[in-house]
């Protein structure tokens, strides 16, 4: 039992960090661009038609604020830890240092999910609007490449030639990966402010009644949904090992992209739902765009539409870099093999922990539908803030004297208070997301108990102690 609890020290931490192999290369606005590149895209392009018409009606503006509250809370205990500890393990570190080796596997595997599977959601999106543009301009491409198996296809070849593009430019470099982010993202944002200015002005105030068809209720359903759209912010803490100031950087940057992507989504949501019905969009698949169309504005309709095909990217880009620095911190610390730490000494990038994160995210997008995927995204997120949220609890009573360069507010209530919300929200989700939850949490125990906990550093660590 012990060997389950024991944790790895802040000490060890840093000395890992003075023999890394990253590059400090991301200041506050690369961070931000970071997680805005993430945040703004699936969420605003795809999921908010149908929270609205199938969940929350026009509150779906209070279910973005009440999910966007929740995740302002959580984003506060990573802005403590991240500034504390700058490490590229993010949430499974702060966990290992916290509360102990077992409970920190368990937040990564959470994180493995959450990331990987929101590559493959956001990637499979991007499909569904390249497809329909193809179709738009007259090239109409066979069911069998375009669709997944459960859905009547062979493969989603799209999307996983996406997830090839993206593995060639991150292996470039991840400053080479944060140039392109960045463009993407203001791209993508300005399509967001241009859907604002069009939609704002045809705006019907009837369409606001009612206000919450669902209820109360359909309140929190709705935010258990949406988010999914809040993923992201974590990965600024994941990118820590190469951020140039992280005790500056890293807090700015993950409260920064936060507070700008929960006012896009609120001001989004009050236009969509305004300009039409909210049940209008059910089943819509590109609700942003389809409104546009609704009104009439068909040139902005389109422009939206390549406008998301463009800024998708960058969602898949920032998952997909996080998602190999887990990896890479994952096995630097034991729990995979070693080799899957090896960095490229050209590029500064952890090649072989890249090549497993293709192959994953590739099967997932190439062979399931998005459906049955993104929801899985928001339980694996949420239990990795609840562990993260204890951590800032735990840590200031057993690390009281370890340098905070950024401290929460609010004493030990608001860590405990985004623990029981980030909690909350998980059980609004659906019993079929709980149940393929714990047959992936099965799995991880069993990677854990064949290699992790016989070949962990602490481990070793503690073996190499007990002999002398």
């Amino acid at each position: 039992m012990a060997n389950l609890t024991r944790k790895i020290s802040v000490e060890e931490i840093f000395k890992q960090q003075e023999n890394s192999q990253l590059k400090r290369v991301l200041g506050t606005f690369e961070l931000m661009m970071l997680g805005v590149g993430v945040i703004v895209g699936t969420g605003i392009f795809v999921i908010t038609g149908t929270a609205a018409a199938d969940y929350a009606g026009p509150a779906l503006m209070l279910s973005f604020a009440f999910s966007g509250t929740v995740c302002l809370l959580a984003a506060l205990c990573y802005a403590e830890l991240a500034a504390a500890i700058p490490t590229a393990g993010s949430a499974f570190t702060f966990t290992y240092v916290g509360l102990g080796e077992i409970w920190a596997w368990i937040v990564a595997w959470c994180l493995v999910l959450e990331l990987t599977v929101a590559a493959a959601a956001i990637a499979t999106g991007w499909g569904a609007y390249a497809v329909n543009l193809l179709s738009i301009a007259g090239i109409n491409l066979p069911k069998a490449i375009i669709t997944d198996p459960l859905s009547g296809g062979i493969i989603n070849l799209p999307s996983v030639i996406l997830i090839a593009a993206v593995i060639w430019l991150l292996k470039r470099g991840t400053k080479e990966s944060a140039r392109v982010n960045n463009i993407l993202v203001i791209i993508k944002v300005s399509a967001v402010i241009l859907f604002i200015i069009l939609g704002v002005t045809h705006i019907d105030a009837a369409n606001y009644n009612p206000f919450m068809p669902y209820g109360v209720g359909g309140i929190f359903a709705g935010s258990a949904i949406v988010f999914f759209c809040y993923v992201g912010f974590d990965i600024i803490a994941n990118s820590a090992e190469e951020v140039k100031n992280p005790a500056r950087d890293l807090p700015r940057g993950i409260i920064g992209c936060l507070v700008i992507v929960t006012l896009l989504y609120i001001i989004v949501t009050a236009v969509l739902v305004g300009v039409q019905p909210y049940d209008v969009y059910r089943g819509q698949a590109a609700p942003v765009a389809f409104a546009l169309a609704q009104i009439g504005i068909n040139w902005g309709s389109a422009l939206i539409s390549v406008s998301a095909i463009i800024g998708l990217i960058a969602g898949v880009l920032t998952t997909m870099y996080s998602a190999t620095r887990l990896c890479f911190a994952l096995a630097r610390d034991g729990l995979l093999p070693r080799r899957f730490s090896n960095v490229n000494e050209k590029s500064g990038v952890p090649d072989l922990a890249t090549n497993l994160v293709w192959i994953f995210v590739s099967i997932l997008t190439g062979f399931f539908p998005i459906g049955i995927i993104a929801e899985l995204v928001n339980i694996g997120t949420l239990m990795a803030f609840v562990f993260v949220s204890l951590s800032v609890m735990v840590m200031r009573k057993t690390h009281p004297d370890m340098e905070r360069p950024f401290r929460m507010p609010g004493g030990s209530w608001l860590p405990l208070v985004s623990a029981v919300a980030c909690a909350f929200l998980i059980t609004q989700l659906q019993p079929l997301t709980w149940l393929v939850f714990a047959l992936w949490t099965v799995i991880g125990l069993f990677i854990y108990f064949g290699y992790g906990v016989k070949n962990s550093l602490a481990g070793k660590e503690e073996t190499a102690a007990a002999g002398k």
